[in-house]
């Protein structure tokens, strides 16, 4: 196996428990898709890791010292993963959340998710997928009663994102449940499947009664995921926003599977900023405000980035909030701390006071590196405007 030095910072890192590895940890950094071990500038074994490109580092460290990437090793890893989420497994209210995260369950560059009966795997560099036989194995032997999976492909150099691995293939789409409300599902269609798991804790609020009698304007919806629980949580009405045509068939969808009216349910296909424009032309207030945009995103007009841009989305969302009103803040930006984070709502309210009444990050299922906060992505305010 190949020996890679370390250095200074990359050694500091990990006696810290980072596991990341990024260009600046190494010596050099040539070889690729790769296992290798990991040495101190006198040549003494400090960790193995294999080094594959993906959308954030070079690669991963697996183990302090030396070890084997066999069938067992991943069978240990996902006993491991099974049995921390018992809660989960043993609870019918709710039938999809993460299985397997990454780092946070002992091995970065691939992630596992349940929709009911199936699985999604999602590969994240060519290395995990150049192994993923071995992995699917393990995983089969330690989850039998799953009976298909899907995998996606997040990763360059790949003509396809998505395709059936293994058993039964799912419907094209079917109901989930979390929180006992119905989400549709799409397995095979592209990389998205109809719903982020990872905001599972804060729809669920919505369900318990945040947005009881309240009107809600959900901005960048996608499938309407935070309309739906509030309408099942007693919303008078919901109003979603996305730019995506398609979000309307694919909203319309979790409505219909709750055998909720559309009366009260207003989906829009326009700009967030054009939104906002359009809701103070005509009037329009609301009395929760859900703001969950990409980390990143162009359209024909502009870019927005989170990092830079957020403060726009709060400070013009008070322009049409009800007194005491509400915000839910969400960003998934990993590259954005929480302190970052709050600097940007800081800028957004200016002058205006506000108090915070929760902040969410990721829930149980999605098990994190707790010595790198870049592995707990999600950040979510709630905040009364006073």
């Amino acid at each position: 196996m190949e020996k890679l030095r370390l250095s200074a910072q990359g050694e500091k890192k990990l006696n810290k428990g980072i596991v990341l590895l990024e260009k600046d940890d190494l010596s050099t950094a040539k070889t690729k898709d790769k296992l290798v071990q990991l040495v101190s500038k006198s040549g003494q074994l400090i960790a193995t890791a294999y080094l594959s490109e993906q959308n954030k580092g070079l690669g991963w460290v697996i183990s302090k010292g030396d070890v084997e990437l066999t069938q067992a090793f991943f069978e240990n890893l996902f006993i491991k993963a099974k049995e921390s989420r018992l809660s989960y497994i043993n609870d019918p209210n709710t039938t999809a959340y993460r299985l397997f995260n990454q780092e946070g369950d002992g091995f970065g560059g691939f992630t596992i998710d349940r929709y009911d009966d199936f699985v999604v795997f999602s590969w994240y560099n060519a290395f995990v997928y150049r192994i993923k036989d071995m992995v699917v194995e393990a995983f089969k032997t330690v989850f039998p009663e799953l009976i298909g999976a899907y995998e996606k492909y997040r990763f360059k150099g790949t003509d396809i994102q998505s395709a059936h691995l293994y058993g039964e293939e799912a419907p094209e789409g079917f109901d989930i449940l979390e929180n006992n409300i119905k989400y549709q599902i799409f397995l095979n269609d592209g990389l998205m499947t109809g719903i982020f798991l990872d905001q599972h804790d804060v729809r669920g609020r919505l369900i318990d009664g945040l947005a009881a009698g309240k009107s809600v304007l959900n901005l960048f919806s996608y499938t309407a995921a935070f309309s739906i629980a509030a309408a099942m949580g007693g919303a008078a009405q919901t109003t979603s926003v996305d730019l995506a045509k398609r979000s309307v068939e694919l909203s319309e969808a979790h409505f219909k599977a709750n055998g909720l009216d559309m009366t009260n349910h207003k989906l829009m296909v326009m700009d967030v900023f054009d939104y906002y424009r359009y809701a103070k032309r005509h009037g329009l207030t609301y009395d929760v405000i859900v703001i969950d945009p990409p980390s990143f995103a162009r359209n024909k007009k502009q870019t927005f980035s989170v990092s830079k841009d957020y403060h726009r989305l709060v400070n013009q969302a008070l322009d049409i909030l009800n007194p005491n009103g509400l915000l839910i803040l969400s960003t998934n930006a990993s590259n954005l701390s929480v302190e970052q984070f709050q600097r940007q709502i800081n800028k957004g309210f200016g002058e205006r006071a506000y108090q915070v009444l929760s902040l969410d990050r990721l829930p149980g299922d999605f098990k994190i590196n707790k010595n790198d906060e870049r592995s707990n992505y999600l950040k979510v305010f709630t905040i009364k405007v006073e």
